[in-house]
Formats: C-alpha cells, structure tokens, sequence
C-alpha cells in the first residue's frame, strides 16, 4: 500500500488532525493499483460505519424557474432557450405516492431558487400532504436553495428534515468566478448555518473539475465539510451545460472527463474515510460519464441513490448540464434495473428506511447526554 494512504488512514484512525497536504497526496495518487487500494479501503469503511445498504431517495424536480443566475447551470436565469415549467401539486402528491408504494421511504424535492411568498407557501403546503398521504411514513429531503432563517423553520415544521445546499466549491475567489456579483458566498455559508442551527440534517456539496480549480481546493472542500460538520454530501464530476458562460471558459481548459471522474471517485472514498458515518449520494453525474457510475461510487464509499421520479415530462427541461441521464425512464422499470445493478456489486437497498445519517443521529445522541 502506498505510503502517503497508510499515514492518511492511520491519522483518521487515530483522529489526528489532518491537513490540506494530507489530502491532496491521496487525490494525487496515479497508480491503477494504489488508486483501487484506496476504494478498498473506503468500502471497509462504509460497511463498517454504515452498512453496505443503498438508500434511495425519490427525486421530483419540482420546477425549473430560477431567479440565481450562476455561470455554469443550465437553468439559470437568463437562458432563455429552457422552457420553463412548476409542476402543480397534484403532480408532486402522485410521484410521492408512488415513492411510498414502491417503498423508497424518502423523496428529494428539489428545484431551482425563488424566494416569492407564493413559492414559499406551495412548499409548505405540499410537505403537509406528503406528509398526511403516507402517515408521516415518508422521510423528505429538500433542496431549493437559499432562504430566510423564518422560511428555514416553516418548511422544517411542515414535515422537511434533510436540507441540501451545495456550496459548489469552498475557494471563495472560484465561487465568485462562477457567480454573478449579487451572489454571496458569505450568505450561501450562512444559509449552510441557519440550515444546522434549525435542525436539519445538513447535506452541501462541490462540483469536481471545474476550470481553474486546483488539488488543494478539493482537499479545502474536503476539510471544508468536517469544520461544517456535515451530515451528507452530494457532489460529482463538473459536466459543462452549452448554453452557459462557463462552457465558453471551460472549453480547452478542462481536464478529460475521466479525469474528473477519478477525482470524483476519489473524493467520496476520501470522504468516506474521513467523516466515516455520514451519507453519501452517488450523484447522477457519475452516470452522465460512465454508464457504471453509480456502482463505481457506491463501491467508492457511497450508500445513497436518488433516482429520478418526476414526471417524464418535464425531465428534459431540468438539465443542469448535458448529456444528463434517464431523461424517459419508465419509473417501475427503473426501479428494477436499479435493483439488479445494486444487487450484482454485493450491496443491498434500504427499501421501507429513511436511512438517516448516522452522523446527525450521532451528534444528536451525544448531545442528548451533555444536557
């Protein structure tokens, strides 16, 4: 085994501080063999700390209208090509359903930023029903950006106790080089902390191989969610949408795809051996690059999948980025193939399961016994 993954595994065994420098010697790591040693010892991780049980979580993607307008997503608010769509709430109640039946336990609702009273309140409203049509049965993750600590708490109260809200990249000058000027870093942080503060299990998450991004700022992320505190993380290799400005930038400036896909298997084993109990999706990126992307991350340290539910409809007009994956997947049909691909690596689903973080239930634990 490589020397500089011995000393890492055996500084996270021991709980010794590890730096930057640490990391960074572990994503540089080159070798088939050293690199595969890595995921090995990811994989003993997880089975240990959490299980090699696969949780899925029912994705609907509630709504494609945004009022960000960051430089390198597809839906952002001045492109004009994307055909903009908000699903009603019948639609919304019906794929949950269909989640609860088909025994998912959780669901993501995700969609791109408004802060409207309207919006607002046709969150809260949903979360209710979801609530009430599956007898509080039905675990919901949100991930609709950045909000008022007020609007935190209502959507909390109203049945949501996962909040994801990736961070993108923890180097604030990169942040501001993907961001107009009205976007604040220092207020997605701060969001990041109401989020915790309310209770939420706090996910976040980076985008790996971005233009201009450095080994040492994905080691940064890396601390970035153990000073955090992090409960999950969703993060994936950067996939370039056309119609952004940092395609534009990108184009000859990026590393090849497979690149970024070993960086982004690197980062959730890293992850993995570095916060040891927390979850961690194994993003439909990965997929978006290699058709076993799931199960590469899954066996790097990965135990969550969110697969698609959202009506077929409006898939192909929430596109992040190009070349996103499972744009007309019948969900039934799906669901089954998931089943075989998991089942053929050794792992098992978490079906009739939250699968909360056993980090949040950790610290919530301890906390419990130091009042």
């Amino acid at each position: 085994m490589n020397d500089n993954l011995k000393d890492f595994l055996q500084k996270t065994n021991i709980q010794e501080k590890i730096s930057a420098k640490d990391i960074e010697s572990i994503l540089s790591l080159n070798k088939t063999q050293e690199i595969n040693n890595l995921y090995n010892e990811a994989y003993l991780i997880k089975k240990k700390e959490v299980s090699n049980t696969v949780y899925f979580r029912g994705l609907i993607e509630l709504s494609n209208i945004c009022n960000k307008d960051c430089y390198y997503c597809g839906i952002r608010k001045s492109n004009k090509k994307v055909k903009r769509y908000m699903i009603s709430e019948n639609e919304v109640l019906k794929a949950a359903k269909w989640a609860f039946e088909h025994r998912y336990a959780s669901i993501v609702l995700q969609s791109g930023e408004r802060n409207d009273d309207e919006f607002i309140s046709f969150v809260e409203n949903i979360l209710k029903k979801i609530k009430k049509i599956s007898n509080n049965k039905l675990g919901i993750t949100i991930s609709l950006g950045e909000h008022s600590l007020e609007t935190y708490k209502r959507w909390f109260e109203a049945g949501a106790h996962r909040y994801l809200l990736r961070i993108e990249t923890s180097n604030q000058k990169l942040y501001n080089k993907l961001h107009p000027k009205n976007h604040s870093f220092e207020n997605r942080i701060d969001c990041l902390k109401k989020i915790k503060k309310i209770g939420y299990q706090t996910g976040t998450g980076v985008m790996i191989g971005l233009p201009g991004q450095t080994t040492l700022d994905l080691a940064n992320d890396l601390l970035f969610f153990k000073e955090m505190d992090i409960d999950m993380i969703g993060m994936g290799p950067y996939i370039p949408h056309n119609e952004t400005p940092i395609n534009n930038i990108a184009q000859g400036k990026m590393i090849p795809k497979e690149k970024r896909l070993e960086l982004s298997l690197k980062m959730i084993a890293i992850a993995r051996i570095l916060l040891k109990n927390i979850n961690i999706a194994a993003t439909t990126a990965l997929e978006t690059i290699s058709d076993t992307g799931k199960e590469l991350g899954l066996k790097a340290g990965a135990n969550v999948l969110m697969p698609n539910i959202t009506d077929i409809k409006y898939r192909s007009s929430y596109k992040l980025y190009d070349g996103k994956p499972c744009l007309a997947e019948d969900n039934s049909h799906y669901q089954h193939y998931l089943e075989n691909r998991i089942q053929a690596i050794g792992e098992k689903i978490g079906y009739d399961k939250w699968g909360d973080s056993l980090h949040y239930k950790a610290y919530f634990a301890t906390a419990s016994t130091n009042i």
